[in-house]
């Protein structure tokens, strides 16, 4: 860190660039505002992370995050139980939700199959997905993953694996264009892909 910075602004603008998106000069911008706070401001931003950090976490189910045992979506006895959508990531899930469309149940793999990172199959919720299929009554899996090579493959793979057990497979319409993320998606477009998905 600059010298110019303090030792306590340096190790704030270092903690802040560590988030996703926030590059050297935001992380500067974000850490000059939390100095300008109030003591109450600033007292209740860092409430507000530690009381996020201890009371959130994945519900048992779908693993979309919660303070509770089960999510409010598997809770709610209205979705539709036999209509399964899986994203990668809680994020997709909201975006999904926004639109307002989608009233089926979720399941979080929290990531996607990307040999280059490291990642594989055992190491997402895939193990917990094939369970609650053999245990569920749902009649269509909506695989709803980024199409990026990554998502494709990902994609596949679970096609793979519940198509074998009789049920409908479909994936997301591509009127997401290739390589975008469903979090960065307008309402339209994500009504769209899910209307338009199809069977794999």
């Amino acid at each position: 860190m600059p010298s110019y910075l303090t030792r306590p602004l340096s190790r704030l603008v270092g903690e802040l660039e560590k988030l996703p998106g926030v590059g050297p000069k935001s992380a500067q911008r974000l850490a000059f505002h939390i100095l300008r706070m109030s003591d109450e401001e600033a007292r209740a931003l860092a409430e507000a992370v530690l009381e996020a950090k201890s009371h959130v976490h994945t519900c048992r189910v779908c693993f979309n995050y919660t303070d509770q045992d089960l999510c409010e979506i598997c809770r709610d006895p209205n979705r539709d139980q036999g209509l399964l959508c899986v994203v990668a990531d809680t994020r997709d899930l909201v975006a999904f939700e926004r639109t307002n469309e989608y009233r089926g149940l979720y399941h979080v793999l929290q990531g996607v199959i990307s040999p280059m990172d490291g990642v594989s199959a055992e190491m997402l919720r895939v193990r917990e997905l094939q369970q609650r299929i053999a245990h569920g009554e749902f009649r269509e899996v909506i695989i709803a993953t980024n199409p990026t090579i990554e998502g494709d493959a990902t994609a596949m793979y679970l096609a793979g694996i519940i198509k074998p057990l009789g049920l409908r497979v479909t994936r997301i319409a591509h009127g997401m264009p290739v390589g975008g993320d469903l979090d960065y998606a307008d309402q339209a477009t994500l009504i769209q892909s899910l209307e338009w998905r199809r069977e794999i």
